[in-house]
């Protein structure tokens, strides 16, 4: 029987046999006599589809070339082994057109589940029921009429007051609703209606609570950090983390089990992974600040918060995600300290009459006393970057690596 050839040697793997393992991957038009040639030939390049979510590719990635056929007839038998899926994206692409009825049921759908939100931001950190009773005005306390509660348009209408009391509203609850349902069409755009985009809204849904909830109370609820670090690893059962434990692990590790199951587990471990190593490092930070400095500087919150994210996102965009955070979170301290210190030199040349130097000399030293008391919601950072790196975190490492 024909065999195949490898640049070592003959591998002793019937052609007949590897014909048939790879067939269902070829196209139509590829040769089925000139695949399998006894010395390298150059063959027609051809069109294949992109992977989507639901669909497993079993075709290595050192496979994913225009010479195909060939390249299967003369790599040796250990390549051709089934590994996860190389794209996690789903099969909505940049030229698409989405459907507007469905897009318009979408951001509806955002903007219910952003007045649900405003709930939770509100009852959670005062550890009321999110259930029961209904919707009530945070001034008199009164019930609040189903066609008050319509999200963003009854803010509009009432100018932001309560009806009962004129009592003024934040406008926190129109731009929650107005942000959930963005984020629910933008989730809509990236993936199409598949399970990763159900993970996306969760995430968003998730990350939005708990960037107003840390925002307004400097706290982070442990029923949305912990109940997202569970559904972050459930949906790595469903959707693959593309990330690099999944690029490396099934290169060098073979697992007794169905191609089906061998990227569900590798995407578990990248979500693991990426938890573990998200909240280590956060708790470390935390642990030889304390020690440093003898008091709190990184909440527990915080590590959980990052659990959760890196079970969504996996090992590589967890350690972007802190990088970003804490550059993101650096300048905003910085922006913090100059805006005070100008305030304050401002006054005290005006109120204490004091010349140019003493007052901002005298102005710097306020400063750093203020924001040394202030404790800064480093969730918000957090959270926010995460969202970025989830989106377009892994652009942004290509062309990164591009550059180098």
């Amino acid at each position: 029987m024909e065999q195949c050839r490898s640049t070592a040697g003959g591998c002793g793997w019937p052609v007949a046999q590897a014909r048939a393992i790879v067939a269902p991957f070829l196209p139509s038009s590829c040769p089925s006599r000139q695949a399998w040639p006894t010395r390298k030939r150059r063959s027609r390049p051809h069109s294949w589809p992109r992977p989507s979510i639901g669909r497993v590719t079993t075709l290595p990635h050192v496979l994913q070339s225009n010479d195909l056929c060939t390249h299967v007839a003369s790599s040796p038998r250990h390549i051709i082994r089934p590994v996860m899926p190389v794209n996690s994206r789903a099969n909505v692409s940049p030229g698409d057109t989405l459907d507007p009825i469905i897009s318009g049921g979408v951001f509806a759908l955002g903007l219910a589940f952003g007045s649900f939100l405003n709930v939770c931001i509100y009852r959670m950190p005062r550890g009321l029921s999110v259930v029961r009773p209904g919707s009530a005005c945070p001034g008199c306390g009164k019930a609040i009429r189903f066609y008050d509660n319509v999200p963003v348009l009854s803010w509009l209408f009432l100018r932001g007051r309560c009806r009962n009391c004129s009592v003024k509203i934040t406008p926190r609850y129109a731009i929650v609703e107005l942000l959930t349902g963005g984020l629910f069409l933008l989730c809509y755009s990236h993936f199409g209606l598949t399970i990763a985009m159900l993970k996306c809204a969760v995430f968003g849904f998730l990350l939005l609570g708990l960037i107003f909830t840390d925002a307004e109370t400097h706290l982070l609820p442990d029923k949305l950090t912990l109940t997202g670090l569970v559904a972050g690893l459930a949906f790595s059962l469903l959707v693959p983390v593309n990330d690099l434990l999944s690029m490396v692990l099934p290169g060098v590790v073979q697992l007794p089990v169905s191609s089906d199951l061998s990227w569900r587990l590798f995407s578990l471990m990248d979500a693991l992974f990426g938890a573990a190593v998200g909240a280590s490092f956060l708790y470390g930070v935390g642990v030889v600040y304390l020690r440093w400095r003898g008091v709190e500087g990184m909440g527990f919150g915080d590590v959980k918060l990052m659990a959760m994210i890196g079970s969504f996102v996996g090992l590589r965009l967890t350690i972007l995600t802190i990088f970003t955070a804490s550059i993101a979170g650096s300048a905003f301290g910085l922006w913090t300290v100059f805006a005070v210190w100008i305030k304050r030199t401002q006054r005290r040349r005006h109120a204490f009459h004091e010349s140019g130097l003493a007052a901002r000399r005298n102005a710097w030293a306020s400063a750093k006393v203020a924001l040394r008391r202030h404790q800064m919601p480093f969730g918000v950072f957090l959270g926010s970057m995460g969202l970025v790196a989830f989106f377009f975190g892994q652009q942004f490492l290509h062309w990164y690596w591009r550059l180098m």
